[in-house]
Order: C-alpha cells, then structure tokens, then sequence
C-alpha cells in the first residue's frame, strides 16, 4: 500500500479562490460533476453559473433513483407488518417490475454518469430482492413460536385495505388470540420450572429467540395501531373489542417477556446481555456484493490481521520514542491519563478542530466551503447514549461522550481514560472536516440521490486519518498512540465483527478481544460490541476497509500524476455516495458495460 506523503504546495489557495480542472482530469473523470472547471460552487452563495453547469452534468437517472427509492419507501409503509407474506409479495412483484423496466432501457445511450447509476439501481434491486429471501429464512426460524402472527397482521391489512371491519368478530378473534397467547406464556414458564433455568429448543438460539420477542413486541404495535383507529371512534367496535384488546395487550407484552427471560436468558433487573443476530456466510455474500467489495469474508479477515500488525509494530516504535520500549501498552496506558478535568472536554475539542482545519488549509488537497466551517456544532452525548456509543458521533451536530454526573465511579473514570484529547485528535476530524460533516454538507447539496453505503461514509473519514498520518499531522507522540489506537481499533473490528457475522465468535469473545489486543476499557468494548450487533453487517469494516479503498484510488489518480489531490477529493464528494469501485470508475473514466461486476482488488501486502 501507499505510505508516501502529499508535498505541500508552495501557496495557500484559499477555499473561495476558483481552480480550474485540466482538461485531462476533466476527461479521465467520465464527465460528471467532476468537469465542472470552477469552485464557485463552495462560494456563499455560489457561483449560479456554476450550478448550472453542474446541473447540466447530472446522471439521466436521477429521477428514477429517486422514484424507485420513494415507491420502495411507500410500499413499506402500505405494508407495515414485518415478515408478512402479503409484504414480501408486493415488494418481490415490485422488484421484479423494475428489473424488468432496467433490462429494456438502452445502457450505451446512458452517458457516464447515467451507467453509474444504472449499476447502482440494479445492485440495489438484486440486494433488495436478497434481502427479502433472508427475511424469509429469519421468519421461518420463528414462526412456530409465534403462530397467532397471521391472525393479527390480518387486522391491519385488512384495513389498510379499506374494508369494513365486523366487531363482533374482531372480538372474538382477539380474545382467542390472547388465550393462546396467555397459553403460550403459560407452557414457556412450565419448561423453564423444570429445566430449572433457561430454556434449550432445538434450532432455537438466544439471538432467534430474542429475533421472536422483537416481532411479538412489533405485532403488539401493529395490534395497537389497528386499534386507534376505531377505538372511541366507532361505538359499536369499542364496545365488542375494548376488554379485549386489553386483554390481548397484556399478554402479548407478558409473552415477550417470557421468551427474554426463559429461551434468551435475561433476567429481570440484570444487565441485558450482548445478542447479536449474525448474518452468516450467504448473508455476507450480499452486503459484499451491492457494496462491490470483491473479497470474500475471509479474506477480508486476513487483510485485517495484516493491517493489525503494521499498526501494532508502529505503536512499537512510537512507544520507543516516549521511553516505553516494545510495550506500546504502556504508552497506552500513559495517554488514558491525559483527561481533562470535568467541564473542559468541549475546549479541548475546539482546539483540535481548529488545528485540523488549519492543516488542511495548508495542504490545500480539499476545497471546504466557508459555511460548513462556520455552521458546524458540539453537543455532549447522555450517559444512556454512551452505553452504545461511548465515543464519537459525528455530522453538523457532532456529539462527544465524556462522563455525566448520574454515572457510577467506575463509568466516570472508564469514559475519561477512554476519551482523552488524544485520543480524540483522530476522530475530531473524522466526524468534522474534512470527515462526516463536510460530508454530508456535501452530500446534502450534490448528487443526493445515490446509494447510501458505509464504505463511502466511513471509508472517506478513516482515509483521512491514514493520509494525514503520512503527512506528519499529529502534534506529538501522545496524539500519534491515540490516532494509532483508534486505527488498530479499525483493524480489530475487521476481524471481531466477520468472525461474529460468520458465526464463529461470541459477543462475549468479541468483548475480550478488543480488551486483550487493543487495549479498551471492558464497558467501551461492551459497548462497541453491542453497537456492532445492532448496525448493518459490514458496518465496522467499512471504516478501514473503505479507507483502504479512497487510499488506493488517490494512489491511482494523485501519486500517478493524473490529478492533483485537491482535484481528487473534490471529485469524490461532488460525486454523491457510492460504493468506491465506482468512485474509481468516474475518476478514472473506466469503460462500463451492463453487467459491469466488482472486480477492483485494491489491497496490497505492505
């Protein structure tokens, strides 16, 4: 990989200041947005001339981006109840119709731009479809413990159908469906009695389990939500269905508190433990395939251990310099000491923010515009909020945890040693400029209507942090551990979050890997953990394998010398979200072709 740094340019080019592409870029580009020649865009308020320019330069299929996003998002809401085969119908003839619509349209009229987005809306179609057979297994493992599902969704569908419903018989199905339920609560108790303790089913795991109690507590909405539309409304329904439905209510609240406690394992006023609900190997195939990340899951855990290692011997070699020796854990441990007093967190922040920003002026390898330096915010995250994310959250509003004072002792101090300003010198501009909020100041004003991926999102953030690692930015060793643990940290969720998806490791040995190779607090690994089993299963790879990716590409197009790296970066994020192959594809003006497939293999061995 690439390990060289970007020379600063002689002049300081202030951001308002117009640059104009060279016609090479401009054509390697694939005429997008890229071959807009002004920066009047970033003006306040911009250059109109160069809106329009950019306008002119839009994909051709924008509008259907849009509108299969917006009718997918409209039938979802039609058809609100999860797993119903009524749902799962509606969306496999939509899918289909729109497949069929793709296949008839002329690809080689398209220009580049338009290709672009015909790739992106037929991967999303074929994920989509994906993801329906998925749901379609997931329902299938829980189906039998929750056999009164079709009687309850036809509640709702059948007035979403605008068809009358009879009370009296509404009635009589909920009080039948609430002794079943009360059944059902009944027996899982007995079985527990006797099991004296949890109880074990055949194909029944906690993550399952808890996968049922979500979807009894998703029926008991639906129910409910069915039954304000005609409670106090219609006298003749209230009447019939108002003991009932209370009825009902009750039960389905006390059954999915009984699948939690006997079959998933949580107790009443315990921890709730970390359960996660793996995708698996076929899973992963489709979250590879629609992000076109052209590795398999295991090799993609090989690429992280070897990132792992150059981190590791980098922090050797910094913990040297600071008089630690070899045992970069002890410089470690050196920097979780460096927390300021409570109350002093924000300036510290401020501080690093203005030293980023300042860095990056110098470099000038980025335009940012003056209104998102000056509209940016900082906000302190809750206590509850810093039990999924103990760290960082990034955008307009960027959110900073740092102890409040309803934590326990032992959480104050975890949460200081945890978020120290060096540790923060990585993730201020990870989440501000050039990272998250520059983004989506960005993302909200051009080309907003491509995919949402995280390797675009994430990617671009942590491969700012290994760039401007090349270029000497960190103020001092203290600030080089921090940014080195926050990449090992990277490298580490590559290997623990696969190895979870694929169903080779717990929660549990998650936790204790990231305690025992990266050096976390036990509550912030819990609380990463935690977070990484309730997001997309490639979420926590996509921050350095996405870095990886924009840090090739600038290989490809900057270090070669067919862009500058301020051409470079403002192509990435004129371009929208997408995933980086084919931010590859319009930087460089790769020929597309209708079935264009990933195929970018990106990484190289150090």
């Amino acid at each position: 990989m690439l390990r060289r740094s970007i020379p600063f340019l002689s002049s300081v080019v202030a951001a308002t200041v117009s640059v104009t592409l060279p016609v090479e870029a401009v054509a390697q580009a694939g005429g997008s947005g890229i071959a807009v020649s002004d920066t009047g865009w970033a003006e306040d308020p911009p250059d109109l001339r160069t809106i329009v320019e950019l306008t002119r330069s839009e994909s051709e299929l924008r509008l259907a981006v849009e509108r299969y996003r917006s009718d997918r998002a409209a039938i979802a809401r039609r058809y609100p109840v999860d797993y119903s085969p009524v749902r799962h119908a509606r969306l496999r003839t939509f899918y289909e119709a729109w497949q069929d619509r793709l296949r008839q349209l002329d690809f080689s009229d398209l220009s580049h731009e338009g290709q672009v987005d015909y790739i992106l809306l037929r991967n999303r179609i074929t994920f989509d479809q994906a993801m329906l057979e998925l749901d379609e297994e997931r329902w299938s493992q829980i189906a039998s413990m929750i056999p009164f599902a079709d009687e309850l969704r036809a509640l709702q569908e059948t007035r979403h159908d605008r068809r009358r419903v009879d009370p009296r018989e509404t009635a009589t199905t909920i009080d039948a469906v609430a002794a079943n339920v009360e059944r059902l609560t009944q027996e899982l108790g007995e079985e527990a009695r006797q099991a004296g303790g949890v109880v074990t089913q055949p194909g029944i795991t906690p993550a399952v389990a808890a996968r049922a109690a979500s979807h009894v507590d998703h029926l008991q909405q639906v129910v409910s939500d069915f039954n304000r539309f005609y409670a106090g409304y219609d006298p003749l329904y209230t009447w019939w269905v108002g003991l009932p439905f209370e009825h009902l209510d009750a039960a389905l609240n006390e059954y999915a508190s009984a699948i939690r406690t006997h079959l998933v394992g949580i107790r009443p006023g315990d921890p709730a433990p970390i359960i996660g609900d793996p995708v698996f190997a076929e899973g992963l195939r489709a979250y590879l395939a629609v992000e076109m990340i052209p590795y398999s899951a295991e090799e993609l855990i090989e690429i992280g251990w070897k990132e792992f290692d150059w981190i590791e011997n980098e922090f050797k070699r910094v913990a040297r310099e600071m008089g630690f020796g070899d045992d970069w854990k002890a410089a470690l441990e050196h920097v979780k000491t460096l927390a300021p007093p409570p109350g002093e967190k924000p300036w510290a922040i401020f501080d690093i923010a203005a030293y980023s920003e300042d860095f990056l002026d110098r470099m000038d390898a980025i335009t940012v515009a003056p209104l998102a330096k000056e509209v940016w915010r900082l906000a302190m995250q809750t206590a509850e909020r810093q039990l999924v994310n103990p760290f960082f959250t990034g955008g307009e509003v960027t959110r900073v945890s740092y102890p409040t004072d309803e934590m326990t002792h032992r959480n104050k101090l975890m949460s200081m040693r945890g978020n120290t300003p060096s540790f923060n010198f990585a993730t201020v501009h990870h989440e501000l400029i050039p990272g998250h909020h520059l983004q989506s100041f960005m993302t909200n004003r051009f080309n907003s209507h491509r995919a949402r991926t995280p390797f675009w999102g994430e990617g671009w953030a942590l491969y700012w942090e290994l760039l401007l690692w090349d270029n000497d930015f960190p103020r001092s060793n203290e600030d080089k551990i921090g940014m080195l643990f926050w990449r090992l940290h990277r490298a580490a969720r590559i290997v623990f979050s696969l190895n979870f998806q694929l169903g080779n490791w717990s929660p549990q040995e998650a936790v204790d890997f990231l305690v025992d190779r990266v050096g976390h607090e036990r509550a912030n690994a819990e609380a990463e953990v935690r977070r990484s089993a309730r997001v997309n299963p490639l979420y926590q790879i996509a921050y350095l394998v996405g870095g990886l990716q924009f840090y090739a590409l600038y290989d490809e197009a900057v270090t070669s010398g067919r862009m500058t790296a301020r051409e470079y970066h403002d192509a990435v994020l004129l371009g929208g979200v997408m995933p980086v192959e084919l931010v590859r594809a319009r930087i460089i003006g790769q020929p597309l072709a209708r079935d264009f497939q990933t195929q970018w293999r990106f990484y190289r061995d150090r």
